[in-house]
């Protein structure tokens, strides 16, 4: 198993792959599937705003596109170009999409290179809509 420090560094490593013009901020996600497959992604910003995309939708989507459905955490690291936050966490969109695919067990892992903390999903998401809810 990929442990939590492990995937910080793979999440620092994408990060550093970030397109990131108008913010400055870049964010990168390490995924980690049930499989022990890990799959990067940053965060690509667009001058059309909304169609720029999060690291943690990339890193998901990704997985998804490759045939994964089933994950047991994620890697988040994020901050300004040359700062790192101490704590970055997923927008709201990103929290519902990875809802779609998350269990109970699943773990959001927040912090930078030198700390970080572990969550559950329904601790930032604690009323997610799901298929459950259709």
């Amino acid at each position: 198993m990929t442990d939590s420090k492990t995937l910080m560094n793979l999440a620092q490593k994408a990060r550093n792959m970030a397109y990131v013009p108008y913010s400055h901020f870049r964010v990168g996600a390490a995924l980690l599937a049930k499989s022990g497959k890990v799959y990067l992604g940053c965060n690509v910003e667009n001058a059309s705003y909304p169609v720029a995309n999060c690291a943690e939708r990339t890193a998901l989507f990704k997985a998804v596109s490759e045939g994964e459905r089933e994950f047991e955490a994620i890697a988040i690291i994020g901050g300004r170009e040359g700062e790192t936050a101490e704590f970055t966490a997923p927008c709201g969109v990103c929290r519902q999409a990875l809802a779609e695919f998350a269990d109970k067990d699943f773990r959001l892992i927040l912090g930078n290179e030198e700390k970080f903390a572990s969550y559950s999903l329904d601790d930032v998401l604690p009323f997610a809509f799901t298929g459950k809810n259709l």
